[in-house]
């Protein structure tokens, strides 16, 4: 490692102030950054409170994103040859793209008992939309940092990492690009850069797209990376079903080769259809405790998230009786494992920049986000997700709920020490 820290000591001239290559200095500031601890320190009078950089948070957010990634690989190539097995034990007509000559040129099948068959299947559709969304995304970055003259920030990681997992697998390349490089800059540079966006980059992404192609983003083809093959999700099966059917459409989801069943247990453990990383609460739990061990995530916004969702999904159970729209009758269990509330509660909803900084100001915060969820599931049968909207409409009010909680404790400190 010595012998790389002296590349990049003879490399810095090059690139600082009156150097070659000044105006990439970003470009050497990242890299240098990433591989070593700064060089340099605060000089005068400081006050350190830990030893959490914006690098360290970073990496702390990335690790916990881990389970969520492993689990988009494998579910996603489980989703795939399952299909793909049935289709063919059935003698239906199936059509493969250039994902299935990928595998079978490295020597794998498509098995779905196989981990390591379904693992690299679903890497393979993975892999190419985390790279053009770090590369396109990075690029963005790499831009605006030589433009303002300062370095390019690590909070691109998780946002690099997190659109990503947002996305159904077979999402065409093209639109990654444009998805975030849509969320980098409307979402988060024109306002400033990192720390100073008030809208989460990656969610802004994600809604341009569904906004943008909601034919080719949502609905039941493009869950499962199979060429000609649709199959519904929990939320929409339920969401397209009649009263007299209601959760009962979970019972006997339609198939090209039959009927199968949704259960609760495989919704919590996340082998079911639905976005990338999305999918598995089980893998959402385990970053969660990961980012309230760290003290990185806020464990009030997410309790709150659920507070929220939980309240308003038993006020419509409860009238489900008087209601002819189906996603009434969904359990309030139901709506914390099916669709992107585990995820969005976890990883997107307690972005320390976009979300409420106040110890109050959280809790309603989340509490806002988990009612909006299901209210936008539950009333409107266009858009059976909510959990992207609803923290991207709590994002827009996120500082008017700290503002109004500094003006309560200012006011109550006013009463306490009034002469």
């Amino acid at each position: 490692m010595k012998f790389l820290r002296d590349k990049l000591d003879k490399l810095h001239p090059l690139f600082e102030k009156g150097g070659k290559l000044q105006l990439l200095y970003p470009l050497y500031e990242a890299l240098d950054t990433f591989l070593y601890t700064p060089g340099h320190a605060s000089k005068g009078v400081t006050h350190v409170r830990d030893a959490l950089d914006l690098k360290r948070m970073m990496s702390v957010v990335v690790a916990a994103l881990v389970p969520c990634v492993l689990m988009a690989c494998w579910n996603t190539g489980y989703q795939a040859n399952y299909a793909i097995s049935k289709m063919t034990e059935k003698s239906i007509a199936i059509s493969y793209d250039w994902h299935h000559s990928v595998q079978t040129a490295i020597g794998l099948g498509h098995d779905p008992n196989s981990v390591i068959d379904c693992f690299v299947y679903g890497l393979i559709h993975f892999l190419p939309v985390y790279i053009v969304c770090m590369a396109v995304g990075g690029t963005c970055e790499l831009i605006f940092s030589m433009l303002r003259g300062h370095e390019i920030n690590e909070g691109f990681l998780v946002t690099g990492l997190l659109f990503p997992l947002t996305l159904p697998p077979n999402i065409p390349l093209w639109q990654v690009g444009v998805g975030i490089a849509f969320g980098v800059v409307i979402g988060k540079e024109i306002f400033g850069g990192t720390g100073r966006n008030f809208l989460n980059p990656a969610l802004t992404a994600r809604a341009f797209l569904y906004f943008a192609y909601a034919g080719q983003i949502s609905g039941d083809k493009v869950w499962t990376a199979v060429d000609g093959f649709s199959g519904a999700t929990a939320l929409g099966a339920v969401a397209n079903a009649t009263p007299d059917v209601g959760m009962k459409a979970l019972d006997s989801i339609q198939y090209p080769w039959g009927t199968e069943s949704i259960t609760w247990m495989s919704a919590f453990l996340g082998n079911i259809q639905g976005s990338m990383g999305e999918t598995s609460t089980l893998a959402c739990l385990i970053g969660a405790a990961v980012l309230i061990a760290t003290g990185i995530g806020s464990w009030r916004i997410m309790t709150g998230t659920v507070i929220g969702a939980l309240a308003m999904s038993g006020l419509f159970y409860a009238l489900a009786g008087n209601s002819t729209n189906a996603m009434f009758q969904m359990p309030p269990w139901w709506h914390l494992v099916v669709g992107g509330f585990a995820f969005g509660a976890v990883f997107m909803a307690t972005d320390p920049v976009s979300a409420s900084l106040t110890e109050t100001g959280k809790w309603i915060y989340g509490v806002m986000i988990g009612a909006l969820t299901i209210l936008i599931r539950v009333v409107n049968p266009a858009y059976p997700e909510g959990i992207m909207l609803a923290i991207l409409f709590a994002n827009c009010f996120a500082p008017i709920i700290d503002y109004f909680v500094a003006q309560a404790n200012i006011r109550r400190r006013g009463v306490r020490y009034a002469a």
